[in-house]
């Protein structure tokens, strides 16, 4: 039975200087060991986005292996070998975390099954030896490398896609003064001030860590998620076949394109859409998540006829599905700004496509879209002014094409795979003894 002990207010203030000196790392040589849930062929977007990351890696001289899971988010593999070499990384998967993925209870199963999984794996002596790198997909996955830590003396390296147990008081699921939100914000603070480093993806979540702990100022770097300009190219709706297909080319489309969970703002973009309900303007919503039957039944209940709903697409598809529209949008729900920080902005960019950005007025996207200059964000709820942004590019083509060319170019020179492969070898790199961070070089430009 789990032990409902809350730790005292003297536990949770106790100064960082009482705690005890993290382990110096012993490391063999240039090795690296990514823990994460997901994986391709999964099309989670951290599991994509983690490969190509270990891809860059290994051609950077890292010796990387990956522990994950079974697909839990494919389109057509039930299972996927549980041993295999790509791009000179080592892939080694459990047999678990496929049981109800699209369901909350059975996502936390899973989570809970991998753990299990991982831990069994971290066991074996050949692999206390190596860096780690532990994201938070399962949110619970760092408490694992923090007790590799403190049995066997195995470094790591957080790397935080969201922020538990906040994400989930913000939704309302947890109260802020439960005993187990207590517990988890102590149990975050142990496992930051025990790892290496800590890697986050904006300026704002940074803040939220910083609130947290601000002792650890210089352990918590940001670094953006990222795009390949290569593989994204920007091309007209009248040459893509995906755009053909769905009758788009002659049509102002406006794309919301990744997941409909409930960390994004959907409520504000289906009521710009029904603003603009009588003019030649479409919405096409791609993806699926926690919202999506929400959605579609507020579009049903309005009687929008310019709004449709497609299912995820293969990456293989994503260079024609993210050039199939005119203007994409961004969301994030409020509460939610630092907690979270949408990958999918990146793709956009990469695309050549104006983005609209639905956030609070503090949200790092804001600063981000000026600098580029490509965008526009607006405040959640104000679907007036997301509906004037829309009407004024779709009556200004050539404006909607500098801005989608101007992102491209912002891409280019800060958010691509090497560039951002690098930053996180020179953080890895120091979390294995071999140099100091520049702590200037490697700051997200945000």
């Amino acid at each position: 039975m789990l032990d409902k002990h809350v730790p005292s207010a003297s536990e949770f203030s106790e100064p960082w200087r009482k705690q005890a000196p993290v382990k110096p790392p012993v490391i063999a040589a240039k090795k690296l060991l990514i823990l994460t849930q997901f994986y391709p062929p999964d099309y989670a977007a951290t599991g994509q986005l983690i490969c190509e990351l270990a891809t860059h890696l290994s051609r950077l001289g890292l010796r990387v292996s990956v522990f994950t899971g079974q697909p839990g988010y494919a389109f057509d593999k039930d299972s996927a070998p549980k041993h295999e070499i790509t791009n000179r990384v080592a892939v080694r998967r459990s047999r678990t975390s496929r049981l109800w993925p699209l369901r909350i209870r059975g996502r936390a199963i899973n989570g809970m099954l991998f753990c299990l999984r991982a831990a069994m794996y971290l066991l074996r002596p050949r692999n206390r030896r190596r860096l780690l790198l532990v994201t938070s997909e399962p949110p619970y996955l760092p408490v694992l490398s923090y007790l590799a830590n403190c049995l066997f003396g195995t470094p790591y390296v957080c790397l935080l896609y969201d922020i538990y147990p906040d994400v989930a008081v913000s939704l309302g699921v947890l109260s802020p003064r439960h005993w187990l939100v207590r517990f988890w914000n102590w149990l975050n603070r142990k496992i930051w001030r025990r790892a290496q480093a800590a890697i986050v993806l904006s300026t704002s979540m940074r803040r939220r860590i910083l609130d947290k702990a601000p002792e650890l100022a210089d352990k918590v770097t940001v670094i953006p998620s990222w795009a390949d300009p290569e593989q994204i190219q920007p091309l007209a709706k009248s040459e893509n076949w995906f755009a053909q297909q769905l009758g788009l080319t002659h049509t102002f489309t406006v794309q919301y394109s990744g997941n409909l969970g409930r960390c994004h703002d959907l409520t504000t973009l289906v009521a710009a859409a029904e603003l603009l309900r009588h003019e030649p303007i479409e919405f096409v919503f791609i993806g699926r998540g926690a919202q999506l039957d929400a959605c579609i039944l507020q579009v049903q209940q309005k009687g929008l006829r310019n709004c449709r709903f497609l299912p995820f697409q293969d990456k293989s598809v994503l260079p024609y599905s993210l050039t199939a529209c005119d203007l994409s949008l961004v969301s994030i729900s409020p509460g939610l700004e630092g907690l979270v920080a949408p990958s999918k902005l990146y793709g956009i960019l990469a695309a050549g496509r104006p983005v609209a950005a639905v956030c609070e007025s503090h949200s790092y996207l804001r600063p981000l879209l000026a600098t580029a200059q490509c965008g526009c964000a607006f405040d959640n709820g104000d679907a007036q002014s997301l509906a004037n942004y829309i009407r004024k590019l779709a009556a200004q083509p050539e404006l909607a094409r500098a801005l989608g060319q101007s992102g491209r170019r912002y891409l280019q020179q800060h958010f691509t795979p090497e560039l951002v492969a690098k930053q996180y070898f020179q953080v890895l790199q120091a979390s294995m003894g071999d140099a100091p961070v520049p702590r200037a070089s490697i700051r997200s430009v945000e």
